[in-house]
């Protein structure tokens, strides 16, 4: 090489270093923004119901955990791999729910590697700092379940993909294929990202490729598609065999649903907010609206297209099958997120004078720090149940020698989720013997939670023979609508008023605390 061009060579090497160094440097207060939104009041929520579960499912003995993963919750069983490992380290309500804000401050920087590799560095660091304000990622960020992680794996999937589809090589295939694999086992709904990824692939025409410079066409490049089914076929036989029975209760969505999912969505306490990113999107995907059905495409005009597939695919075809089957919810589709914030970004870089791009970005992020105040006092998607007021309300005002008996089997999880941070108060304490609480009559296979206690059913003959030992019993009612629905509730109501003729209920959201007692007491009504 002649001296002239190594000297050059050596001068864009140190330029491409300056300028990574540059970007990690404003990259580092945006993700220390997305770090201090999402430790602010971070066990301000009580833990709900599905905390709850994931925790408690992390504790299981191996065999145990093993065996509810493939009955039952196959689905985030990365996460609650993780989980496992996780609290190992420590078991406070903040440590516990701090991994999902790890998982969620690790997407930032993804996402400017995946808006770099689409657009440029100002559109990745638009997109980075969007998704740091975004309150409805802030949400999640504070849950202790498997949506951040989803996210993060989601979008190095996509990462990977662009980088495989524009310059293949054999690792940023093999990345693609893992991370998308990984993204499955977080939430078997990255299959329908997989599925929007092969839809624009076929739309990366031989024409497209040649227009880009690359003189390999898309039918040469080696599909990945047989090595991520292998992976993800556990998860799908596990799909197969349990059916639409986990996500039953999921309910038909109707256009209010949409409208409010689209502003929870864009992280908006009210619709100002919603109703700019609609407009930012317009206008991102409006460079190339005309040539996005072409046959002849330009790398500018796929990735648009590669982002819509992204965000609108998996929502229209879960809206599409919800008809059938309900199966739309929005934080299920949580991954579409980094598509709608890099669209935004694009959008806003339209605008090319100053004196407009900084009050629209200083709108923009007051908005979002609205909307973020906002989540911290309040939920997106569902109310919180209130599983934890109740569990806490039967070990205030529980008696040595009572006992109780929880008319679901899953009722038992949250219940031994605020036992045990009693235990761990109380460890140190003199004289703890470790028994806290009720004795439990149903489901109750052995001192803590086992797998038998999931799929356990009411014996009344065993019951019978039970309840006569007690003097007073606490039935534990969740998710039946005051106690009146179910074949076990039933059973438990009728079965009980025959032993205990007095019986008083404590009513939280979604949780009904009863005591049956054969003699007259204080009445639990009024207390907490």
């Amino acid at each position: 090489m002649p001296l002239p061009e190594v000297y050059s060579e050596r001068a864009k090497n140190a330029v491409a270093l300056h300028i990574r160094w540059l970007d990690g440097l404003v990259l580092v207060p945006i993700v220390g923004i997305a770090l201090m939104l999402r430790f602010a009041r971070l066990t301000s929520k009580p833990f709900w119901f599905d905390e709850c579960f994931s925790v408690e499912l992390a504790r299981l003995r191996l065999g145990s955990f093993l065996r509810v993963i493939w009955w039952r919750e196959a689905n985030m069983s990365l996460y609650y791999s993780l989980l496992r490992a996780w609290l190992h380290f420590g078991q406070s309500e903040l440590f516990i729910r701090s991994l999902s804000v790890f998982f969620a401050v690790a997407t930032i920087p993804v996402i400017y590697w995946l808006g770099r590799q689409l657009y440029d560095r100002k559109v990745a660091f638009l997109a980075s700092a969007l998704l740091a304000f975004n309150a409805y990622n802030v949400r999640y960020s504070q849950e202790a379940r498997s949506y951040t992680l989803f996210v993060l794996l989601a979008t190095l999937s996509s990462g990977w993909f662009v980088s495989w589809v524009h310059t293949p090589t054999r690792r940023s295939r093999t990345a693609y294929i893992l991370t998308s694999i990984l993204a499955v086992y977080a939430h078997f709904y990255a299959l329908l990202l997989i599925a929007a990824q092969w839809i624009v692939l076929r739309l990366f025409s031989a024409s497209h490729r040649k227009n880009s410079g690359h003189a390999q066409s898309v039918d040469a490049l080696v599909p990945p598609w047989k090595a991520i089914g292998l992976g993800v076929l556990p998860l799908i036989v596990f799909v197969a065999k349990t059916g639409a029975g986990p996500i039953r209760w999921i309910h038909r969505p109707g256009l209010h649903d949409l409208l409010t999912f689209w502003r929870d969505f864009c992280g908006g306490s009210n619709w100002m907010l919603p109703a700019i990113f609609a407009v930012a999107c317009i206008a991102g995907a409006a460079t190339a609206a005309k040539r996005l059905i072409r046959r002849n495409q330009t790398w500018e005009t796929w990735r648009i297209q590669f982002l819509l597939a992204w965000l609108v695919f998996p929502i229209v075809l879960t809206v599409g099958v919800s008809f059938l089957r309900p199966v739309f919810l929005p934080r299920f589709l949580i991954f579409c997120q980094p598509a709608v914030v890099i669209l935004v970004a694009a959008g806003i870089a339209q605008l090319r004078r100053i004196w407009l791009v900084t009050p629209a970005l200083v709108l923009i992020f007051l908005l979002a720090l609205q909307g973020t105040f906002f989540v911290y006092g309040h939920d997106y998607d569902d109310q919180r149940d209130g599983s934890g007021a109740a569990a806490n309300f039967v070990l205030n005002h529980s008696q040595t020698g009572d006992a109780i008996l929880f008319h679901i089997t899953e009722a038992r999880v949250p219940y031994e989720f605020f036992r045990s941070l009693r235990v761990r108060e109380n460890t140190a304490s003199p004289g703890f013997t470790g028994k806290l609480g009720p004795d439990i009559l149903f489901p109750n296979f052995g001192p803590g939670l086992d797998y038998s206690d999931f799929k356990a059913k009411p014996i009344p003959e065993i019951l019978r023979a039970e309840l006569p030992n007690y003097s007073r019993v606490w039935v534990f009612f969740m998710y039946s609508e005051g106690g009146g629905a179910g074949r076990t509730t039933a059973m438990f109501t009728q079965m009980l008023a025959q032993f205990f003729p007095r019986k008083e209920c404590r009513d939280f959201p979604k949780v009904d605390v009863c005591l049956y007692s054969k003699s007259e007491g204080p009445d639990i009504r009024g207390q907490f």
